[in-house]
C-alpha cells in the first residue's frame, strides 16, 4: 500500500457523515461551476495506473485506456460516443483504410497532424508501435497467438503519410478494422525510440534486441506514476489533453492540449479525475455538489429525484459487455474439478441471474448466458444462448454432482467416487476432495458486496461451499493472473472484477483475447480445441454465422461463470454539461464534453 493511498484512507476514516473522498485526497471540495473545468468520478477502486498506450495484463483498467487515448489518438478510433459503435474519425490518427481486393492487404492514410512539439506524425510512428509489439508481443494484453501481429506478415512504408500492412490470408475486413487495427497508436518514435533516459533516439526498434530494450525502457518508466507529470517522455502527445498531474492515489488532472491539430479539440480546459475506495463516498461528494459527472449505484435508484432536484439529470451508461467469473483451470487444489463439465454446470445451475438482475441491480442490468452481450440487439448472439441452456435449479445442479461421484457430507459436497466413468468424479479428482472454492472479488462496491453473499446462499443450498476474499480492482487483477500449477501465484481460484461489466469488447465481439487458447487475457487458461477452430472462423469470414456458432458453443461448455451484465454505470450528470453520447465501450471521452449553459 502507498503512502498516498494510506494517506487517502486515514482521511476518510476520520470524515464525519458527509464524507468527501476527494477532498481528501487534495481536490477542491466545491463544484468546478465553471466552463474552464469539470470534476468525473472515478468508478469506485479503479484507480489509474498506467499511462503507456500498450496495455499489459496487470493494467487492464478501462480508465488506463481512456486517459492514454486522451493524450495519444488511436490509428482508428473506435467508439460509441456518436450513440452507435463506429469509426470516429475525428478522434483517429488514420483518415482512410483501404482493403485490397483480395482481402490480403489495407493501405493506411495518416492525416496531416503533428505531434505536440511541432514534429509530423508520420508512418514511421505507426512502424514504432508496430516493430515493439512484433518484438515483445507474449507481454502485450492484446495478444492472441495467431492474431496480431502474428498475422501480420510486413509493414511496407509508402511514404510518410501512408503505408501498407500485409495479412497471411483474407480476413473479414470488419473484425480486422474494428478489433486489429484499432489497438495501434501511433507512438512519438523521434522521442521514445531509446534504450534509457540517456541514450540517443535511434532506430533501435528495427531489431528485435533493439526492441525489446526500448519496450523495457518505455514499460519501467510507465511504473513510475509519481513522475508521469514530470517525465519528458509523456510530453510529446497527439491528443486533446495531457497530464498536469497524476497522484498515487488516483486523482488525475487533464490540461488541454493547446499545440492539438486534430479534429477533437477540447472544449473544457481542465479535466479531475477523482478517485474514491467506495461508492458511498462518491455519491456523498455528488450529494455535496462536487462532482459534476458521476454515478450512483443501481441499489440507490429511488434517491432518483433527489438527485434531479440537485440539478443532475440521471443516465443510465449501457455497455457492450459480458460479465462473469473466471476460473482458474490450473489450480492445484480445484483446477481438476473445475476442468469438469458437469461441475462448471452446476455451479453455473446454482446461479439465479434473473434474481440478481432484478433484486441486486434494481433491474438494471441483464443475465448473461454466453461470450456475446445481450443489452443490446445483435446479429452476434445465437439462439442457444438466448434460450439459457442451464436455467437456475439448485436440485437439478445437486444432481448432476451425486450423479457424478459426489455426496453431501457436513452441507458440502465431497467426491467419494473417484475415476473417469460416467458416474464418477472424473480425472484428476481425487476421492476426499472437497467442493469448496474462493473468489477473489472487487472491493468498495455494496452491489458487488451483495451480489457475492447471494451466490454464496445458492451455491450452499446445492452443497457447494463459496468464500469471498475483497479487494481494489488493480490487486484482483494482478493476483489472478495467467499462470502454471507450480507457481506460488496460482494459488487463486476464482475471480470476480467487473461490477459495472468484466469484459468491455471492441465493436466485433471476437473470443480471441478472452477464450482462445492462450489468449492475452483469458485468466483462467481455458482451453478448447474446437473453440479456437470457432474463433478464427469468426475472424475470416464475412458472415455472422461464425459468430453465433462460437456463442453457441460457449453458452454450452461453461469457460467462467456467466453473470448478469449491468449497464456500466447508473450516471449522475450536472445539467448544462453535454456534447456526448456515453459510449457503450465504457470508454470516456474528455473532448467531447462541453458545458452548453
Amino acid at each position: 500500500m502507498s503512502p498516498a493511498r494510506t494517506t487517502l484512507v486515514a482521511c476518510a476514516v476520520v470524515s464525519a457523515g458527509t464524507l468527501l473522498l476527494a477532498g481528501c485526497s487534495g481536490t477542491n471540495d466545491t463544484s468546478s461551476a465553471s466552463p474552464d473545468s469539470i470534476n468525473y468520478a472515478l468508478p469506485a477502486n479503479f484507480t489509474p495506473n498506467w499511462i503507456l498506450p500498450i496495455g499489459t495484463a496487470a493494467h487492464l483498467n478501462t480508465n488506463n485506456r481512456s486517459i492514454a487515448d486522451s493524450l495519444w489518438e488511436r490509428l482508428v478510433a473506435y467508439d460509441g460516443s456518436t450513440g452507435k459503435i463506429a469509426w470516429n474519425k475525428k478522434a483517429s490518427i488514420a483518415t482512410a483504410a483501404d482493403f485490397a481486393a483480395d482481402g490480403k492487404s489495407v493501405k493506411f492514410t495518416l492525416g496531416n497532424r503533428s505531434w505536440s512539439d511541432g514534429k509530423p506524425v508520420t508512418s514511421r510512428d505507426v512502424e514504432f508501435w508496430f516493430n515493439l509489439i512484433k518484438a515483445n508481443k507474449a507481454e502485450w494484453a492484446g495478444y492472441n497467438p495467431g492474431k496480431a501481429p502474428d498475422n501480420w506478415t510486413s509493414f511496407k512504408t509508402v511514404d510518410d503519410r501512408h503505408f501498407t500492412i500485409t495479412f497471411d490470408k483474407a480476413y473479414n475486413s470488419q473484425w480486422m478494422l474494428a478489433n486489429q487495427f484499432s489497438e495501434i497508436t501511433p507512438l512519438p518514435q523521434h522521442v521514445w525510440d531509446k534504450a534509457d533516459a540517456s541514450a540517443k533516439v535511434s532506430d533501435a526498434d528495427r531489431t528485435a534486441a533493439g526492441a525489446k530494450k526500448v519496450w523495457t525502457y518505455l514499460n519501467s518508466a510507465a511504473k513510475n506514476i509519481s513522475r508521469y507529470d514530470k517525465d519528458t517522455l509523456w510530453k510529446t502527445i497527439s491528443g486533446p489533453y495531457a497530464v498536469k498531474s497524476f497522484s498515487t492515489s488516483g486523482k488525475v488532472v487533464l490540461a488541454a492540449n493547446k499545440k492539438y491539430d486534430g479534429g477533437e479539440k477540447a472544449n473544457i480546459a481542465t479535466v479531475n479525475l477523482l478517485p474514491f475506495t467506495t461508492a458511498d463516498a462518491e455519491k456523498n461528494a455528488l450529494r455535496s455538489g462536487s462532482v459534476d459527472y458521476g454515478y450512483i449505484e443501481a441499489t440507490d435508484l429511488d434517491q432518483k429525484d433527489r438527485f434531479t432536484a440537485q440539478g443532475y439529470t440521471v443516465k443510465p451508461w449501457s455497455g457492450w459487455a459480458i460479465t462473469y467469473m473466471p476460473y482458474n483451470f490450473n489450480n492445484p487444489a480445484m483446477g481438476a474439478v473445475f476442468k469438469q463439465l458437469y461441475a462448471r454446470q452446476a455451479v453455473q445451475r446454482s446461479i439465479d441471474q434473473t434474481s440478481l438482475a432484478k433484486v441486486i441491480f434494481n433491474g438494471t442490468a441483464v443475465p448473461g448466458y454466453g461470450p456475446v452481450p445481450q443489452a443490446q440487439a445483435s446479429d452476434f448472439v445465437s439462439q442457444v444462448q438466448k434460450d439459457n441452456p442451464y436455467p437456475f435449479s439448485t436440485s437439478e445442479a445437486k444432481s448432476l454432482l451425486t450423479g457424478h461421484g459426489w455426496q453431501e457430507k457436513g452441507g458440502v459436497m465431497v467426491c467419494t467416487d473417484p475415476g473417469t466413468g460416467d458416474a464418477q468424479c472424473g480425472e484428476g479428482v481425487a476421492e476426499g476432495t472437497k467442493f469448496e472454492m474462493q473468489v477473489l472479488s472487487q472491493s468498495g462496491s455494496a452491489v458487488t458486496d451483495n451480489m457475492m453473499s447471494s451466490i454464496q446462499s445458492s451455491l450452499e443450498k446445492t452443497g457447494i461451499k463459496f468464500s469471498i476474499k475483497t479487494a481494489p480492482v488493480n490487486s484482483v487483477l494482478s493476483q489472478t493472473p495467467q499462470c502454471t500449477s507450480g507457481q506460488p501465484i496460482c494459488k487463486w481460484q476464482l475471480s470476480f472484477f467487473g461490477t459495472a461489466g468484466s469484459w468491455y469488447f471492441n465493436a466485433f465481439p471476437t473470443g480471441d483475447s478472452l477464450f482462445q487458447t492462450k489468449g492475452g487475457s483469458n485468466f483462467g487458461n481455458y482451453s478448447n480445441p474446437d473453440v479456437d477452430k470457432l474463433i478464427t472462423a469468426s475472424t475470416t469470414s464475412s458472415s455472422s454465422q461464425e459468430v453465433q456458432d462460437y456463442s453457441a458453443a460457449l453458452a454450452k461448455d461453461l469457460p467462467v461463470i456467466w453473470l448478469p451484465a449491468p449497464d456500466y454505470q447508473i450516471s449522475v450528470v450536472k445539467n448544462g454539461l453535454g456534447g456526448f453520447s456515453q459510449d457503450s465501450l465504457a470508454n470516456f471521452h474528455p473532448a467531447q464534453w462541453k458545458w452548453t449553459k
